[in-house]
């Protein structure tokens, strides 16, 4: 590779001046951070890319009075992904590249890594995490509140029971641990509350608390629309499933209904950010850490239709995240956004907006977008690692347009197109304008003049339409693409749905994209996954998943027999 192609590539990717352009919020007054963070939600799961099968008025009205982010990319896995939005680097440069923390699993989040809460609070934010975690906590070191956050109510795991709010592990003799704090505390009041009606109370409470002299960071990182435990994976209210009783599936059904809680806890949340008067100088982000897993571990019947692929797979359907930004600040909204942008870019994007300057020392990879998200500025290129992981031994590398896949991959069956949904549209489809217009949202953004035209347009242009089904056999053969024999490519801006593989026309640019992999392969840091501690296991800490490596960690869990009884018995009682 010649010393150009090097200097264009970090230009491109790594030294960007994060404080460029840094834009002060009005008033001089920092304005609110509000992050809605789903977990494993597929694009075509919400009503505003496209989906008539589930409709989400709340979230919609969200994505249609702001910022579309129709090329939003994140990390395929929950652990990288978030921590990509924690630091603003690359999974490559944290250690996070291979697979996600289990919780036997004795490392984290590297403790050298500056966060954005911490950013965030040393400018004098409120920082606040409501729910997921899955950073690390084998030390108490690793927890969210020694990492920035003032305040926590949550869980650890990668995931819970939405009721009794417990995990268990797969493939482990292991004890049942119930997993669910407030700060470092055993949190017991939220037994028998479902997980996302009891986190959405969480955060209407502190915003209701919330001092207004003070900036507020809050970060609601959902459990929906995870699966729970394997023994009750899809969990939903029984009246919340009845209301979808024109999808046939029962598995999707209940993840409809699942889907349907987090709309309105999206319309509860902004009602009350509303209701304090706090949406006039507020940001609000809404994304997916990464695609649904439509088939196999923790499949919850989540649709990444047309795109290609699923959770933990490096094709559009596990990357590709259904995302929108809405604030007052921005200049230019009701549109689609086709910038490529990808969750490294959100901390120095928000640190921009507001008008905080990032430490020089800070080497982060993401950009700041908040320039060009804000006035509709033209796209700028970019270059994305997607996935670098050389345990598996598969790369995901993007080129402004051109997308290289090569190695083994996760598994080979998520390489189709997956989750094409079966034609039984919500029977309030014909409402849908008065839908989004009536949503508790919209009535939060009084001063919003969107429109039904405006909707079915933005609608329109936010679906992605492909014609997967219409491939021809000769087609299939000609452009079939098997990454662990040789390396694919795809013109993605031509191509979103990986129909079409075009390397063995374009050897001269595989062997240009190879030589960028290679450029990022000597970047990366070593990778700090380790295998699982026995000592992990609940059995030994009274039933509670808690910092084993810690001398200190058994005086911090629980030793009650009643209140393990009454886990017992909710366990019991959602199995009836």
């Amino acid at each position: 590779m010649s010393t150009l192609q090097l200097l264009l590539i970090g230009l491109a990717c790594v030294t960007y001046d994060v404080n460029a352009r840094t834009t002060k919020p009005s008033k001089g007054q920092k304005p609110n951070i509000v992050i809605i963070l789903v977990d494993d939600m597929g694009i075509n799961d919400v009503s505003f890319h496209g989906s008539n099968q589930i409709l989400t008025p709340n979230i919609d009205a969200l994505a249609y009075n702001g910022v579309i982010l129709n090329r939003l990319y994140v990390p395929s896995l929950c652990t990288p992904s978030r921590a990509t939005l924690l630091t603003g680097k690359y999974p490559i440069h944290t250690g996070t590249q291979h697979s996600v923390i289990i919780n036997d699993q004795p490392w984290g989040l590297p403790l050298n890594e500056r966060t954005m809460p911490e950013l965030f609070r040393d400018a004098g934010y409120s920082t606040n995490l409501i729910g997921k975690w899955h950073l690390g906590f084998s030390k108490k070191a690793y927890t969210p509140t020694l990492r920035g956050f003032d305040y926590h109510v949550g869980y650890y795991s990668g995931y819970i029971d939405y009721y009794v709010h417990d995990m268990a592990m797969l493939n482990k003799n292991y004890s049942r641990g119930y997993d669910f704090r407030r700060n470092l505390d055993i949190n017991e009041e939220g037994q028998g509350i479902y997980a996302t009606e009891y986190f959405t109370n969480e955060a209407i409470r502190v915003v209701k608390k919330h001092n207004k002299n003070q900036p507020l960071f809050l970060l609601m990182s959902h459990l929906a629309v995870h699966t729970g435990n394997e023994d009750n994976p899809m969990q939903a209210p029984p009246e919340e499933i009845a209301k979808f009783s024109h999808i046939s599936d029962p598995k999707r059904r209940i993840y409809a209904a699942m889907i349907s809680k987090l709309d309105e806890s999206v319309g509860k949340l902004i009602g009350s950010l509303g209701e304090r008067k706090m949406l006039d100088n507020t940001i609000i982000l809404f994304y997916s850490d990464n695609g649904a897993p439509t088939q196999g571990v923790h499949s919850n019947a989540g649709s990444n239709y047309p795109f290609r692929g699923q959770k933990q797979s490096p094709w559009e359907g596990g990357i590709r995240s259904a995302g929108a930004i809405w604030s007052p600040l921005i200049k230019k909204s009701k549109l689609v956004s086709h910038q490529l942008i990808h969750s490294i870019d959100w901390l120095p994007t928000l640190a921009s907006a507001a008008g905080i300057k990032l430490p020089s020392n800070l080497k982060i990879d993401g950009i700041n977008l908040w320039p060009t998200l804000i006035n509709n500025y033209r796209p700028k290129p970019r270059n994305f690692i997607h996935v670098l992981d050389d345990i598996d031994g598969y790369v995901s590398y993007q080129r402004s347009n051109l997308k290289y896949i090569n190695g083994t991959e996760f598994c080979p069956k998520y390489a189709t197109w997956l989750g094409d949904l079966e034609d039984n549209p919500d029977p309030r489809l014909s409402q849908y304008s008065d839908l989004i217009l009536e949503s508790q949202v919209s009535k939060a953004f009084r001063s919003s003049n969107l429109s039904a035209i405006d909707i079915e347009e933005l609608r329109i242009e936010a679906t992605y339409e492909c014609n997967t089904k219409n491939l021809t056999t000769l087609e299939l053969k000609a452009y079939k693409c098997e990454p662990a024999i040789a390396p694919c490519l795809f013109d993605i801006e031509k191509d979103p749905c990986e129909m079409y593989n075009i390397a063995a026309e374009h050897p001269h640019i595989i062997a240009e994209l190879e030589a960028d992999v290679e450029y990022y392969r000597q970047s990366a840091v070593e990778i700090a996954w380790l295998p699982g501690d026995p000592l992990a296991n609940p059995g030994l800490h009274n039933n509670t998943w808690t910092w084993w490596k810690d001398s200190t960690s058994s005086s911090s869990a629980i030793n009650n027999s009643a209140f393990n009884l009454t886990i017992s018995l909710l366990l019991v009682l959602r199995k009836l």
